[in-house]
Formats: structure tokens, sequence, C-alpha cells
């Protein structure tokens, strides 16, 4: 194992600092700790917490959370294995197999986090990194945070949609230099009755939201609890006038949605909400930064599952890491590598999100794919399967 870090210059120097502290950030911070290296990951915010996404986490992710120590059997949590997909006026299901698993981020986060304490890693919460410098190729590089500097040999940006290292880095990439849509992420936990075994893509004009299940309430395991995130155009949602306008007059021309929405005893008095989301192209790596999860490249949901891509995206990343810390490759090599390895494993997987992205949300030609998709449940099988990968550990 190696030593702790020790102060040079009144900073203290690791061998890897990760920037956020989401699904790829602390699983990636896991694997290098785990193998013997000085690890330090800042996340902003105090676990637990919620976060805007949806909780549906496909199985091929199921062999790297057991590796990463997780016991997930243990947890009798719901197995996912049917798909639905509505308009107000349309209605297609199928098997999705291999499937997945619900879970929520708080429950999940938090044990990563717990996880990562135990393997060693120095777990920075409530701290906000404000800048990177760099110096000479063999020099760590400085991070920058307002409780101190501390250097690395490496630095993983893991920080979710965009950050202050993005303005530093490639604000060329930020929505406002890029132009593209902009929309909405609105999230819920909801107690219904809900299939356990169901997730369910409901459309609306401007916007889709996903239903789940999740694990039951520990103070009261007999309630099911499902996830219900939904993502609307920022132009859509302006123009209904706020989010219970667009519920009530938008997302309830859905009859699947309004019943839900009608018979649904929310579990918290208001949804959290996240703005700016975008999709265009990201650099999986930039500079001294190796980007992991959305901040390689943000995920279209109808990717598949962008949590399990979170996961593999460290998974590609780690053995580079090695390679360089190691001596055998350098940076540049390292970084043209972990761009070749991105793009072979999620080119086809975020294009086809994408393409579905421009699809859903717009009725008209979300109607005519499900219409012509009925009769062939080999496409749809084909076309889910290009939305998810190969199992890996």
């Amino acid at each position: 194992m190696s030593k702790q870090p020790q102060d040079d210059d009144n900073a203290q120097v690791f061998d890897v600092a990760i920037v956020g502290g989401g699904l790829a950030g602390l699983s990636l911070s896991i694997l290098c700790a785990e193998a013997g290296y000085r690890t330090v990951l800042f996340e902003q915010k105090q676990y637990p917490f919620h976060r805007v996404c949806g909780e549906y986490i496909a199985m091929e992710s199921w062999p790297f959370l057991r590796r990463l120590g997780l016991d997930l059997a243990a947890q009798h949590l719901p197995r996912i294995q049917r798909l639905q997909v509505t308009t107000p006026t349309q209605s297609l299901s199928a098997p999705l197999a291999p499937g997945g698993f619900g879970i929520s981020r708080y429950a999940l986060d938090a044990q990563l986090a717990a996880r990562a304490q135990e393997v060693g890693v120095t777990l920075r919460t409530q701290t906000r990194v404000q800048s990177l410098s760099v110096g000479a190729d063999s020099e760590p590089v400085a991070i920058h945070t307002p409780q101190g500097e501390v250097r690395a040999r490496v630095v993983g940006g893991a920080m979710g949609k965009f950050s202050n290292l993005d303005r530093q880095w490639r604000p060329e990439q930020l929505p406002q230099a890029t132009q593209a849509p902009t929309y909405v992420g609105i999230k819920y936990h909801l107690r219904t009755a809900f299939p356990r075994d169901l997730i369910a893509l409901h459309n609306f004009e401007g916007g889709y939201c996903g239903i789940s299940a999740i694990e039951p309430d520990p103070t009261a395991p007999q309630i099911s609890r499902v996830c219900c995130c939904y993502l609307v155009s920022q132009m859509t949602l302006q123009a209904a006038g706020g989010i219970a306008a667009l519920e009530k007059n938008v997302l309830a021309q859905n009859p699947y949605l309004a019943s839900i929405l009608t018979h649904a005893e929310p579990c918290w008095s208001q949804p959290l909400s996240i703005a700016q989301v975008y999709f265009s192209p990201r650099q999986p790596g930039k500079g001294p930064l190796f980007f992991v999860g959305d901040a390689a490249g943000l995920i279209p949901p109808l990717c598949g599952n962008g949590m399990s891509m979170a996961f593999r995206s460290a998974h590609l990343l780690f053995p580079l890491w090695q390679q360089h810390l190691q001596g055998n490759l350098s940076l540049a090599q390292t970084q043209r590598q972990y761009q070749q390895r991105w793009q072979k494993n999620f080119g086809v997987r975020m294009a086809t999100g994408r393409a579905l992205q421009q699809t859903f949300g717009h009725l008209w030609p979300v109607n005519t794919l499900l219409y012509g998709l009925r009769p062939f449940k080999g496409l749809t099988r084909q076309l889910i399967q290009r939305t998810h990968g190969q199992a890996f550990s």
C-alpha cells in the first residue's frame, strides 16, 4: 500500500484526486484505493442526499457493484424485466432483457461513499473545487479549494453536467456556447401501487417521464415506493407557467401519467429539479482532466442506462491510470487510449440515445414509432439491446 499523503509546500500530495462524488467518481475512487493508491475525492454535498435522475440500473452493472463490495442481493431490490412506453394515445410493452434493478441514489451513493472510506479514500465532502493549476509534465496537478490546496498525480472529473472545471477547461461546451436545446429534470419519490418488475416511459408534449420501483421505505417496508423523474424542454416548462401547471395541463394529457399523479402520495413536500440539462457531445478528456460518467459525455436517459455507463467509464479508466502511475504510459498516451475506449464502448449507445432523445417528447413521431414497432417484436428487442451493454466486473 502507498504511504499517507505527505505535505509538500503545505499541500497534501495524492496519487489520485477525483472531483465529484457520484457513481462514477465514487466507484473510481474505490478501485484506486483498493489498488493501494493514495486517493482523495471531493464532493460538494454531504451524504446521504437525493439526486435528480432515474433510478433504474441495468443488470450489466451488478457484477461490478459486487466487485466494489456492495451486497445488493441482501437488499431485496426490485428486479425490473418489463418496459412500457406510452403517449396519450399509444402504448407499447416489451420484455426487457436482461433488465435491471431499482435502487434510490440516496441509498446507493451513501453505500458507495461508506465503502470508499472503508478502503481508505480521503473523502472531503462539502468541498467545492474552484480550479486546477498545471505545472510541468512531471509535477502534480494543484487542486484549489476554499479549504486549501491539494496536489495529485492524476485527476478525474466526475462533476455531472457542468461545473467550475468545465468553465475553466472546456467553456466551448457549455449550453450557452453550444446553442444546444436545454431541458429541466424534475424528480419525486412516490408511494403508489406500481409493478415492481416494470419501468415505464410516459411521453407528453415537450418531454417524457420515467417511473420504476425502488427499495421500500425502511420505516414502512410494506409500502411500495417508485422513482418518478421526468425531463421537459425548458421552453415547454416556461410556456406552462411552472411545475404545478405543467403537471396539471400537460403531463395529465397522458392518461397513464394522470392516473399515477392523481393517486400517488408524494414522499417529499417539493420535487427536486435541475435546469440546463443538454445532450451535445462532450470530450472524455482534456488537459490534465480525465472525465467519467456524465462529465465525459452527458448521457441521454434513453441510452438504456446512464448509471451503468457511469460505472463502466470508471472501469475503463482505472487500468489506464494504473499504467500511467506505474510509468508505462505518458499522460498524452493515457488520454488518447481512454478516448478510444470511450468511443468503442459508448459510441453506438450514445448515438442511439441521442436519436431517441430527439424523438421522445414530440408526440407525432413517438406515436409513429410505437405504431411501427408493435408488429415487429424482434426490431423492438434489437433497439433495446442497442441501448444496453454486456456485464462487466
